[in-house]
This record gives structure tokens, C-alpha cells and sequence, in this order.
């Protein structure tokens, strides 16, 4: 007997995209090399790290006796004085004097490069969607008038207020309705697509992503696995 095998269907990732009031408009397809991708602990790990680490400056200095001005000139003869043997006057002891073993600058930044970008990034989001805590907006929002109301009663019905929350826009701009109307409300911050990472999406209780956002996954280039 020929033994026939059942080919199963596989299954398709959805996001729900609500309207600015909080009602379900549509269902729109996710790729899934992007939102069902491997989750590598150690290096979502490593990725939040080189972010964090990356924020430091590193630009405290402060100057030593070899640069701190004034004269070099000994303040009074070695003996005879009865007093302690000194040098310049900008020697470390005195005040005004340059600092001993003081801070330099230092660079801290790490390097990660862009496979390992992206695979973390990947793996980010696809957290997220698994603990379903990502919600997509309609677009239309970004031309509704900006009051701050319109967004928390958004927040309230998706029961959202009180948690941590990421919008990710498309782009940012200070003439943005949707922006001008999130920017009283204490736990929403914004952020363009393109600037988003690891940390950020970790670090927030729920991502809602403004459905012209989502292109840039769909926009890929073919090579992008390779």
C-alpha cells in the first residue's frame, strides 16, 4: 500500500490593527523570518549590553600638573627654611594644582556587528509576539487631531494604561498629530522604526506599532539572510 502523507498547512502570522478608538479594523499578515525568529538569549544579552555600554560618554578629564597653568618655578629654596621640601605650585598637594591619577577620557563604545544586529532585533520581536504584546495601529491616526485624551482613551480600551508602552512610528516629526498627542502621557514614549532595538523593545510591557511602520520588514532585500 502506498502510505499517503497529510502535507500540513503552515500556519500564518496576524496582527490585529486597531483605529485610534480601540476597535479592531483589520488583520494583517506578519513576515515570520521577523517575528517568529530564533530567540538567542545570549545574544539579546549581549545585544542589550553594547547598547547600554554605548550610551557612556566617557568624555570626564581632569587636568594634570603638566596642564594645569602656572609657573614652574620652585616656591622657595630646598633647605634652610624649615619647612617641607616642595616644587611648583601646581604640584598635586596644593591647591589649584593639577589632580593625581584623575579620570581621562576613555571610549567605551562595543562593536556588534549587523548579522548580529538583526538576528537580536528579530529575536526581540519575536518575544513579544509570543507573550502577545504587540498591537497595531491604523495609520489614520496620524491625521486625527492632537489631543491627548484620543490617545489614553486608546490606551484604556486595549487596557494598556499604567504598563510601559512603545509606539513605533515610521518616521518622527514634530508636526506629527499622534506625536504632539502622546507627549503628556507618562507611560508612552515614541520611537521611529528605524531606531529601534533590542533594549528598547525588552525594556517595554507592549509594543504598538503604527501599520505603515511594519513596511520596512516587508521591504527587505532578498539577500538579507545571506
Amino acid at each position: 500500500m502506498v502510505e499517503i502523507k497529510k502535507v500540513e498547512k503552515k500556519s500564518k502570522l496576524s496582527l490585529s490593527i486597531y483605529s485610534i478608538d480601540g476597535k479592531e479594523q483589520k488583520t494583517i499578515e506578519l513576515p515570520k523570518d521577523v517575528f517568529a525568529a530564533t530567540e538567542n538569549k545570549s545574544l539579546l544579552a549581549q545585544a542589550v549590553r553594547v547598547y547600554l555600554v554605548n550610551q557612556r560618554q566617557g568624555n570626564v578629564k581632569v587636568k594634570t600638573r603638566s596642564e594645569v597653568t602656572g609657573s614652574t618655578r620652585k616656591i622657595y629654596r630646598q633647605k634652610g627654611t624649615g619647612k617641607a621640601r616642595h616644587g611648583a605650585i601646581k604640584a598635586p598637594i596644593f591647591v589649584g594644582g593639577g589632580i593625581a591619577h584623575g579620570p581621562k577620557q576613555k571610549d567605551y563604545n562595543l562593536k556588534f556587528n549587523k548579522k548580529e544586529k538583526k538576528l537580536a532585533l528579530y529575536g526581540a520581536l519575536s518575544i513579544k509576539l509570543k507573550e502577545k504584546k504587540i498591537f497595531g495601529l491604523d495609520e489614520k491616526a496620524l491625521t486625527m487631531s492632537p489631543k491627548t485624551k484620543t490617545v489614553a482613551n486608546f490606551l484604556k480600551v486595549l487596557k494598556l494604561v499604567g504598563k510601559n508602552n512603545l509606539m513605533i512610528l515610521k518616521k518622527i516629526s514634530g508636526k506629527n498629530n499622534l506625536v504632539l498627542a502622546m507627549r503628556n502621557i507618562s507611560n508612552i514614549s515614541f520611537v521611529d522604526v528605524n531606531s529601534l532595538n533590542p533594549y528598547l523593545i525588552l525594556k517595554s510591557s507592549s509594543l504598538i506599532f503604527v501599520e505603515n511602520a511594519l513596511e520596512v520588514f516587508n521591504d527587505k532585500p532578498k539577500n538579507d539572510n545571506k
